[in-house]
Protein backbone atom coordinates (compact mmCIF):
# COMPACT_ATOMS: atom_id res chain seq x y z
CA UNK A 1 0.00 0.00 0.00
CA UNK A 2 2.92 2.52 0.99
CA UNK A 3 4.67 1.74 -2.54
CA UNK A 4 1.00 2.69 -4.13
CA UNK A 5 0.76 5.76 -2.36
CA UNK A 6 4.41 6.86 -2.92
CA UNK A 7 4.26 5.75 -6.71
CA UNK A 8 0.78 7.89 -7.21
CA UNK A 9 2.47 10.97 -5.37
CA UNK A 10 5.41 10.35 -7.73
CA UNK A 11 3.40 10.73 -10.82
CA UNK A 12 1.08 13.63 -9.26
CA UNK A 13 4.23 15.47 -9.03
CA UNK A 14 5.51 15.03 -12.35
CA UNK A 15 2.28 15.73 -13.70
CA UNK A 16 2.16 18.63 -11.96
CA UNK A 17 5.65 19.71 -13.40
CA UNK A 18 4.58 19.17 -17.08
CA UNK A 19 1.28 21.36 -16.35
CA UNK A 20 3.90 24.00 -15.10
CA UNK A 21 5.63 24.39 -18.42
CA UNK A 22 2.90 24.60 -19.87
CA UNK A 23 1.97 27.70 -18.21
CA UNK A 24 2.77 31.30 -18.81
CA UNK A 25 5.33 32.86 -16.33
CA UNK A 26 2.55 35.06 -14.60
CA UNK A 27 0.16 31.76 -14.43
CA UNK A 28 3.36 30.13 -12.93
CA UNK A 29 4.11 32.59 -9.83
CA UNK A 30 0.40 32.59 -9.16
CA UNK A 31 0.36 28.91 -8.51
CA UNK A 32 3.67 28.94 -6.51
CA UNK A 33 2.43 31.57 -4.34
CA UNK A 34 -0.62 29.78 -3.64
CA UNK A 35 1.36 26.55 -2.58
CA UNK A 36 2.19 26.07 0.89
CA UNK A 37 5.89 24.34 0.89
CA UNK A 38 7.09 27.60 -1.26
CA UNK A 39 5.93 30.23 1.25
CA UNK A 40 7.07 28.04 4.02
CA UNK A 41 10.60 28.09 1.77
CA UNK A 42 9.96 32.28 1.72
CA UNK A 43 9.51 32.10 5.06
CA UNK A 44 12.29 29.80 5.70
CA UNK A 45 14.49 32.50 3.84
CA UNK A 46 13.30 35.71 5.60
CA UNK A 47 14.93 33.52 8.67
CA UNK A 48 17.93 32.76 7.40
CA UNK A 49 18.27 36.73 6.57
CA UNK A 50 17.65 38.14 10.09
CA UNK A 51 20.44 35.58 11.33
CA UNK A 52 22.63 36.64 9.31
CA UNK A 53 21.63 40.45 9.81
CA UNK A 54 22.01 40.02 13.83
CA UNK A 55 25.65 38.74 13.55
CA UNK A 56 26.62 41.72 11.55
CA UNK A 57 24.55 44.03 13.80
CA UNK A 58 26.44 42.89 17.11
CA UNK A 59 29.77 42.92 15.06
CA UNK A 60 29.05 46.63 14.22
CA UNK A 61 28.09 47.46 18.05
CA UNK A 62 31.31 45.61 19.61
CA UNK A 63 33.61 47.45 16.60
CA UNK A 64 31.86 50.68 17.53
CA UNK A 65 32.67 50.50 21.05
CA UNK A 66 36.13 49.78 20.41
CA UNK A 67 37.23 51.69 17.94
CA UNK A 68 34.79 54.67 18.13
CA UNK A 69 33.54 54.06 14.65
CA UNK A 70 30.80 51.38 12.94
CA UNK A 71 32.61 48.97 10.14
CA UNK A 72 29.31 49.59 8.19
CA UNK A 73 26.72 52.18 7.19
CA UNK A 74 23.73 50.40 6.52
CA UNK A 75 22.35 47.01 5.62
CA UNK A 76 20.02 46.13 2.86
CA UNK A 77 18.33 42.59 2.72
CA UNK A 78 15.57 41.10 0.09
CA UNK A 79 14.07 37.99 -0.83
CA UNK A 80 14.10 37.53 -4.43
CA UNK A 81 11.16 37.83 -5.80
CA UNK A 82 9.16 35.11 -7.35
CA UNK A 83 8.76 36.56 -10.68
CA UNK A 84 12.61 36.69 -10.76
CA UNK A 85 13.21 33.00 -9.12
CA UNK A 86 11.60 31.89 -12.09
CA UNK A 87 13.21 33.71 -14.36
CA UNK A 88 16.46 32.69 -13.26
CA UNK A 89 15.30 28.91 -13.22
CA UNK A 90 14.03 28.54 -16.77
CA UNK A 91 17.53 30.64 -17.75
CA UNK A 92 19.14 27.92 -16.29
CA UNK A 93 17.33 25.09 -17.54
CA UNK A 94 16.31 24.13 -14.12
CA UNK A 95 12.60 22.39 -14.02
CA UNK A 96 10.45 24.66 -11.64
CA UNK A 97 9.91 23.03 -8.31
CA UNK A 98 10.64 24.14 -4.74
CA UNK A 99 12.89 21.30 -3.81
CA UNK A 100 15.16 23.08 -7.37
CA UNK A 101 14.71 26.40 -6.35
CA UNK A 102 16.43 25.34 -2.78
CA UNK A 103 18.92 23.44 -3.61
CA UNK A 104 19.68 25.31 -7.13
CA UNK A 105 19.35 28.65 -6.11
CA UNK A 106 22.11 30.52 -4.61
CA UNK A 107 20.83 33.66 -4.45
CA UNK A 108 16.96 33.33 -3.19
CA UNK A 109 17.77 35.15 0.23
CA UNK A 110 20.30 38.69 -0.16
CA UNK A 111 21.95 41.40 2.31
CA UNK A 112 24.18 43.55 0.89
CA UNK A 113 26.63 45.90 3.50
CA UNK A 114 27.53 49.01 2.45
CA UNK A 115 30.73 49.87 4.24
CA UNK A 116 32.75 53.34 3.76
CA UNK A 117 36.13 51.75 3.71
CA UNK A 118 37.46 48.87 1.60
CA UNK A 119 39.51 47.57 4.52
CA UNK A 120 36.23 47.19 6.55
CA UNK A 121 34.50 45.11 3.72
CA UNK A 122 37.26 42.30 4.55
CA UNK A 123 37.64 42.70 8.40
CA UNK A 124 33.64 42.02 8.45
CA UNK A 125 33.92 39.18 5.60
CA UNK A 126 36.57 37.74 7.89
CA UNK A 127 34.76 37.90 11.13
CA UNK A 128 31.73 36.57 9.71
CA UNK A 129 33.39 33.32 8.25
CA UNK A 130 34.70 33.07 11.15
CA UNK A 131 31.83 32.56 13.26
CA UNK A 132 31.62 28.45 13.86
CA UNK A 133 27.67 27.87 13.37
CA UNK A 134 28.50 29.29 9.60
CA UNK A 135 29.90 27.35 6.75
CA UNK A 136 30.87 29.57 3.73
CA UNK A 137 30.11 27.73 0.46
CA UNK A 138 31.45 30.30 -1.75
CA UNK A 139 33.18 33.55 -2.19
CA UNK A 140 33.85 35.72 -5.46
CA UNK A 141 35.81 38.91 -4.88
CA UNK A 142 35.32 41.09 -7.62
CA UNK A 143 37.35 43.86 -5.85
CA UNK A 144 40.43 42.00 -6.27
CA UNK A 145 39.25 40.92 -9.61
CA UNK A 146 36.71 43.04 -11.10
CA UNK A 147 34.20 42.04 -13.59
CA UNK A 148 34.87 43.25 -17.25
CA UNK A 149 32.27 46.08 -17.08
CA UNK A 150 34.19 47.06 -13.88
CA UNK A 151 32.21 46.05 -11.03
CA UNK A 152 33.48 45.90 -7.82
CA UNK A 153 31.66 43.57 -4.79
CA UNK A 154 32.93 40.66 -2.47
CA UNK A 155 30.27 38.24 -2.68
CA UNK A 156 29.97 35.94 -0.04
CA UNK A 157 27.48 32.40 -0.21
CA UNK A 158 26.67 31.64 3.42
CA UNK A 159 24.96 28.58 4.97
CA UNK A 160 23.39 29.06 8.28
CA UNK A 161 21.69 27.26 10.79
CA UNK A 162 17.66 28.75 11.42
CA UNK A 163 15.75 26.74 14.36
CA UNK A 164 12.09 26.22 13.78
CA UNK A 165 9.67 24.31 16.16
CA UNK A 166 10.32 21.50 14.88
CA UNK A 167 13.76 21.36 12.97
CA UNK A 168 16.78 22.81 12.42
CA UNK A 169 17.84 23.44 9.24
CA UNK A 170 20.16 25.07 6.60
CA UNK A 171 19.87 27.57 4.64
CA UNK A 172 21.63 29.87 2.18
CA UNK A 173 22.30 33.74 1.97
CA UNK A 174 24.67 35.39 -0.47
CA UNK A 175 26.17 38.84 1.46
CA UNK A 176 27.68 41.35 -0.67
CA UNK A 177 30.06 43.62 0.49
CA UNK A 178 30.84 47.48 -1.09
CA UNK A 179 31.46 50.62 -0.25
CA UNK A 180 29.51 53.80 -0.44
CA UNK A 181 30.93 54.34 -3.97
CA UNK A 182 30.98 50.76 -5.31
CA UNK A 183 27.00 50.68 -4.30
CA UNK A 184 26.27 54.47 -6.37
CA UNK A 185 28.26 53.00 -9.48
CA UNK A 186 26.91 49.49 -9.29
CA UNK A 187 22.97 51.24 -8.85
CA UNK A 188 23.99 53.43 -11.65
CA UNK A 189 25.07 50.87 -13.86
CA UNK A 190 21.79 48.67 -13.67
CA UNK A 191 19.79 51.81 -13.91
CA UNK A 192 21.47 52.86 -16.97
CA UNK A 193 21.38 49.05 -18.35
CA UNK A 194 17.28 49.05 -18.86
CA UNK A 195 18.23 52.32 -21.09
CA UNK A 196 16.12 51.46 -24.83
CA UNK A 197 17.34 53.15 -28.02
CA UNK A 198 20.96 53.83 -26.33
CA UNK A 199 23.51 55.07 -29.33
CA UNK A 200 27.30 54.07 -29.36
CA UNK A 201 26.15 51.33 -26.52
CA UNK A 202 30.44 49.82 -26.74
CA UNK A 203 31.17 54.20 -25.91
CA UNK A 204 28.74 53.52 -22.65
CA UNK A 205 30.63 50.61 -21.07
CA UNK A 206 33.76 52.25 -21.55
CA UNK A 207 32.58 55.06 -19.84
CA UNK A 208 31.06 53.19 -16.96
CA UNK A 209 34.38 51.14 -16.68
CA UNK A 210 36.28 53.97 -16.66
CA UNK A 211 34.10 55.20 -14.25
CA UNK A 212 34.51 52.53 -11.99
CA UNK A 213 38.21 52.49 -12.09
CA UNK A 214 38.22 56.41 -10.56
CA UNK A 215 35.91 55.59 -7.63
CA UNK A 216 37.98 52.25 -6.94
CA UNK A 217 41.14 54.95 -7.21
CA UNK A 218 39.14 57.25 -4.59
CA UNK A 219 38.60 54.20 -2.58
CA UNK A 220 41.95 53.35 -2.10
CA UNK A 221 42.65 57.46 -1.57
CA UNK A 222 40.20 57.87 1.22
CA UNK A 223 41.20 54.54 3.19
CA UNK A 224 44.96 55.72 2.63
CA UNK A 225 43.58 59.16 4.06
CA UNK A 226 41.76 57.48 7.22
CA UNK A 227 45.10 55.32 7.57
CA UNK A 228 47.31 58.71 8.01
CA UNK A 229 44.61 60.29 10.32
CA UNK A 230 44.72 57.05 12.67
CA UNK A 231 48.21 56.85 12.63
CA UNK A 232 48.36 60.51 14.09
CA UNK A 233 50.08 61.96 10.28
CA UNK A 234 47.67 64.78 10.02
CA UNK A 235 46.90 67.05 12.50
CA UNK A 236 43.32 68.79 13.08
Amino acid sequence: MEDQVTTMSRLDAEKGIELLKEMTPEQQVSILLKAQSFQTLLMQYRCAIREIQTKLNVLNDEFSLRHERNPFESIKSRVKEPTSIIEKMHRRGYELSVENIEDKLNDVAGIRVICSFVEDIYYLASMLSAQDDLTVLQVKDYIKNPKENGYRSLHLIIQTPIFLSDQKKNMRVEVQFRTIAMDFWASVDHKLKYKKNVKNPEMIVGELRKCADIISSVDQRMQEIRTMIEEGEIDD
